[in-house]
């Protein structure tokens, strides 16, 4: 029985959408939902750029995109390709040869809007170099650049006006018999955002790319991605997001797993469980946790661990995690394996002994996973 099938209160029923393929990445249908992001190099310093492509890589980025504005760019874009360890999406503007030398290029993916590249016969020339290079494209909708005549037609930004866009613009690409796309409506406002994505959800059966633009500063960015993003994704809308962030792109990966991961829709890394602290705390939690996580941002292993200061919540809450420590007295605490009491730990060795405990427990279930699919594959 599945967990869901055991509290059916924490069961999402996600979107069915087509799926498509953004290089050797599956958006849509039964795919996991990935996780992506946005270089702010310039794209001409391939090195630069392809070193934070890299760090994006290594925190858990599925995909990456990269600003694509001049012909020195799409040169560029070659190499950074052929370096870059996933899928490079190519973002373009306004200019159609862009378009066709970022395909040209190997870019898996070309974000544009159809409607703003010039007369339907550069449109024909920028969907074509997509087809003949195995290109996906994302229709891109911005409520802070929508077209005149429907600003025009509704007066402001708004959800009818995001979703007619991104219609007219699916419109080009399937008039060009074209359909290896994904759509996204987003803006900084996040009850127009949720209304426009949800508009669109039921409007198409293309997989989603969900963001809040311009969502801001880490602090406000990350709360903001989250209530946008997280309702979205409780409804069960969205194949793949990026949260948008005036950060770090390491940042926005992060943000972004750890959205997914509070939903349940994709594990990645460790999961702490702590408490905020008080005056009954065993130790210093809230530096314990900070280091802990720094210490363990190498675990790609789905895994939790509690860490609480106290024996008020930390024996349940360690009951319901792999590894977990609660604060007790006379300098030292309880340490936790597989929800059970396993023995005494001093503080002042508690993270030592912690970062041991969880690679070991990551060691043995990627052990058993491995052994999991030897066997399936014997099987077969």
């Amino acid at each position: 029985m599945t967990p869901d099938q055991v509290r059916p209160w924490r069961s999402i029923e996600r979107r069915k959408s087509r799926q498509i393929s953004v290089g050797n990445v599956k958006v849509g249908g039964d795919a996991p939902i990935s996780v992506q992001t946005m270089t702010n190099t310039l794209t001409t310093d391939v090195a630069g750029t392809v070193a934070q492509v890299q760090a994006a890589a290594d925190a858990g980025a599925d995909i990456v995109r990269v600003s694509v504005p001049d012909e020195a760019s799409s040169k560029a874009l070659k190499e950074i390709v052929a370096e870059s360890p996933v899928p490079i999406v190519a973002d373009i503007h306004f200019h159609y040869r862009r378009g066709i030398e970022a395909a040209e290029a190997g870019a898996a993916c070309l974000r544009i809007n159809p409607g703003n590249i010039g007369a339907p016969e550069r449109v024909r020339e920028v969907v074509n170099a997509a087809k003949d290079h195995g290109c996906s494209i994302r229709i891109g909708v911005n409520a802070g650049s929508l077209e005149r005549h429907l600003l025009e037609k509704y007066g402001e930004p708004c959800p009818e006006a995001m979703v007619e866009s991104a219609l007219d613009h699916i419109r080009i690409l399937e008039d060009h018999d074209f359909h290896e796309y994904k759509i996204s409506v987003k803006a900084s406002d996040v009850f127009l955002a949720a209304a426009a994505y949800q508009g669109i959800a039921e409007a198409t059966d293309a997989p989603i790319h969900l963001g809040i633009t311009e969502a801001g500063g880490l602090v406000s960015g990350t709360i903001k991605s989250a209530i946008g993003l997280g309702n979205l994704l409780w409804m069960g809308i969205g194949d793949t997001i990026r949260v948008s962030l005036s950060a770090d792109p390491v940042e926005e990966i992060k943000v972004g797993f750890e959205i997914l991961k509070s939903l349940g829709l994709r594990h990645r890394g460790v999961n702490i469980i702590s408490c905020p602290s008080c005056a009954r705390q065993g130790f210093d939690v809230i530096k314990t946790v900070s280091e802990l996580e720094h210490r363990l941002e190498h675990i790609k292993t789905p895994m939790s661990l509690s860490i609480i200061g106290c024996v008020v919540n930390g024996p349940g809450e360690a009951l319901l995690t792999d590894v977990g420590f609660t604060g007790g007295g006379a300098g030292n605490g309880m340490v936790y394996l597989a929800g059970k009491q396993s023995h005494r730990m001093s503080n002042d060795q508690m993270i030592d002994h912690i970062v041991e405990q969880v690679e070991a427990k990551a060691a043995e279930i990627d052990a058993r996973e491995a052994e999991k699919v030897a066997s399936a594959t014997a099987a077969e």
